[in-house]
This record gives structure tokens, sequence and C-alpha cells, in this order.
């Protein structure tokens, strides 16, 4: 793929985005921009979270060790593409004056770490 391309198929995504509805007010597509940035920041903590389980040989046994190390790094590459999905489910729903959509992301995310924490502690307790 050329960079032309690459520039095209931009435009269009985002022609597509403005075409539709009306723009909203200003604040509320910063408000959801802010969202979409603290869920990259969070993708970001995420992936090291994994780089440092890794690089942390000594804390935890073996497999479990790379195993949790792989699993922080892919949730932290899910969260960030998924926040992308969200920004943008968003700010059609904000053009169109439509209900904004349920956050999906929140309850998969506070269940999914308060179960990885629960796995960490566990290994931390039993491995030493």
């Amino acid at each position: 793929m050329s960079v032309q391309d690459s520039r095209d198929r931009r435009a269009r995504w985002t022609e597509r985005l403005l075409a539709e509805g009306r723009d909203p007010d200003p604040r509320f597509s910063l408000a959801n921009e802010r969202t979409f940035l603290a869920w990259i920041r969070t993708s970001l903590a995420l992936i090291a979270g994994g780089v440092g389980l890794a690089l942390s040989g000594h804390l935890l046994a073996g497999p479990l060790h790379h195993g949790l190390a792989a699993a922080f790094a892919a949730v932290g590459a899910l969260v960030a593409a998924l926040a992308f999905r969200r920004w943008l489910r968003t700010e059609r729903a904000l053009r169109r004056d439509e209900t904004l959509p349920p956050p999906v992301l929140a309850p998969l995310m506070s269940y999914g770490l308060a179960a990885a924490a629960v796995v960490v502690l566990l290994a931390l307790l039993f491995t030493r």
C-alpha cells in the first residue's frame, strides 16, 4: 500500500464520519477524545505491566511468569484497539444525536484486572 493510498483511506473514514448528522457541541467531542486517551493510557500501562512481568524473572515460576506477561501485553493491545472502536461509536452517536453506546470496555477491564490481580497474588504467595 502506498503512502497516497493510506492517506486516501484515512480521509475516507473521516469524511464518512463527518458526513453523518451534524457537528456536536465541541465539549462533547473533546470529552470523548479525553476518554479515548484515558483508555490508551490504560492499554500502555497494561503493556508496561506485561513487560515488567517479563523482566522480573525471579518473582514468579517459569510458565506462569511468561503466560501472565503475555496476557497483560495482549490485553493492552486489545484495549488499544477497542478504545478506537469505542471512540468512533460514541462520536457517531454524538453526531446523530442518539443515545450513547453502553461502556463495554469498562466491565471487561474491571473484572479482568481483578481476576489477573488475584492470579498474580496467589502466584506470589504460593511460589515463595
